[in-house]
């Protein structure tokens, strides 16, 4: 097996110096927005009550804005989850009689609850009156920018995008991709917000959809921008007005942003975002390496090795429940925390399907980790997304396919 993954190591040579160049680009981009802002290490100073005048929480909010060439930002260590997050945006911006259009086809699934998808859940936008639609993805996998404009109506106010594939085999968005979107809905839907799910994306590419017309970002701190070291939190970037109307939700109307205090030290989130694009790019060289190996194997990968990547997530179809079962088992055995259990799949909150993740990570369910995950559903497809470092990633590559032959599963 270890033969089989460096062979595949070396047709990834090419992959891995385009990775390295954007990595480098994007270190730059976060090393001048942190001296422009003058970073110093009174910003890593905890606060307690309410929080006013929080310079270490007030800068962090400015470094994120001037990265994704945003008005204001929102960047709370409160912020439970990226779907918490997506959660205060679309509360923030919709009301009852309203429309929330999904334009890139289903939500995650964690979403599904929160907006009311199926049935009416107690706290949902449906119980609150607000309409639902989607719009499914074209066949070549991209935006079908003429079955948007026809879902359109006089009430869709908040247009959402969802940058990763999720659960799905539909390909991931490149941030340039909703430019067209951007341009159609300011021209003929001026009212409308336009949304994006940024999570996994962060850091993949040079720019993020704000510079081509989102009117706001939303992700994870324990995803792509956090680095590896942000023990929770979640960012919201976007027009000043919309960043407004957010952040009454989190905390009230008339006192927004002003306050929030944090009893911890600031100083894991402005260093998880300086090492943010080297450690993004060890995760993506993982997922390259990954794909290479899983199609040695004579299994399907998507994205393909030499494809141009826009998140951190590689889907490899495994083809049978017991594979996939194992695969993620050998994740979690070539983990550093928790090496010793043994990933099930169970039935996880906010899911359709029984779900089976492996997740032996530092920071409890961080995505930047090494970690997989799965619901289980053909084609049996396993989600390969993180690694803090491209050796641990290589390592539990070769691994997990060894524990998968070993089982007779290869």
């Amino acid at each position: 097996m270890k033969q089989i993954i460096e062979a595949a190591e070396k047709r990834c040579q090419p992959m891995f110096a385009r990775i390295d160049e954007i990595a480098l680009e994007n270190t730059a981009r976060v090393l001048d927005a942190m001296q422009r802002h003058e970073v110093a290490a009174r910003h890593f100073a905890p606060t307690t009550g309410y929080g006013y005048d929080d310079i270490g929480r007030d800068t962090l909010e400015k470094l994120f804005a001037d990265l994704f060439h945003a008005d204001a930002a929102i960047v709370r260590p409160q912020i439970a989850s990226g779907t918490h997050a997506l959660s205060m945006c679309l509360f923030g911006l919709l009301r009852p009689g309203d429309e929330l259009l999904y334009a890139s086809g289903g939500p995650y699934d964690t979403l599904e609850d929160v907006i009311g998808v199926r049935g009416c859940p107690p706290g949902s936008l449906r119980e609150m009156g607000v309409s639902y639609a989607e719009v499914p993805m074209g066949a070549d996998g991209r935006l079908d920018l003429a079955a948007i404009r026809a879902a359109m109506k006089p009430c869709t106010r908040v247009v959402a995008v969802q940058r990763s594939r999720g659960y799905s085999s539909r390909p991931s968005l490149m941030p340039e991709d909703v430019a067209p979107l951007s341009e159609m809905l300011k021209r003929d839907f001026p009212d409308a917000v336009l949304m994006v799910d940024n999570c996994y994306g962060e850091f993949v590419c040079t720019q993020e959809p704000t510079e081509f017309g989102a009117d706001v970002c939303v992700g994870s701190l324990i995803k792509n921008p956090g680095g590896g070291l942000a023990p929770t939190g979640g960012y919201i970037v976007g027009r000043q007005d919309v960043i407004d109307r957010v952040s009454y939700r989190l905390t009230a109307p008339g006192i927004g942003r002003e306050v929030g205090s944090y009893a911890g030290s600031y100083q894991p989130f402005y260093q998880g975002l300086f090492l943010a694009p080297h450690v993004v790019a060890q995760a993506v060289r993982t997922s390259v390496l990954a794909a290479a190996v899983c199609e040695a194997l004579g299994m399907r990968s998507t994205p393909a090795p030499e494809d141009l990547r826009t998140d951190i997530i590689q889907a490899l179809e495994l083809g049978t429940p017991e594979r996939l079962i194992a695969f993620c088992q050998g994740i979690q055995m070539a983990s550093p925390i928790d090496s010793m259990a043994l990933p099930e799949p169970w039935d996880m909150p906010g899911y359709q399907h029984q779900v089976i993740m492996a997740a032996g990570t530092f920071v409890s369910g961080a995505s930047i980790e090494l970690s997989a995950d799965a619901p289980m559903r053909e084609p049996y497809t396993a989600f390969l997304q993180g690694g803090l470092t491209y050796s641990h990633g290589k390592l539990a590559l070769i691994r997990t396919f060894e524990y998968m032959r070993k089982k007779g599963l290869l």
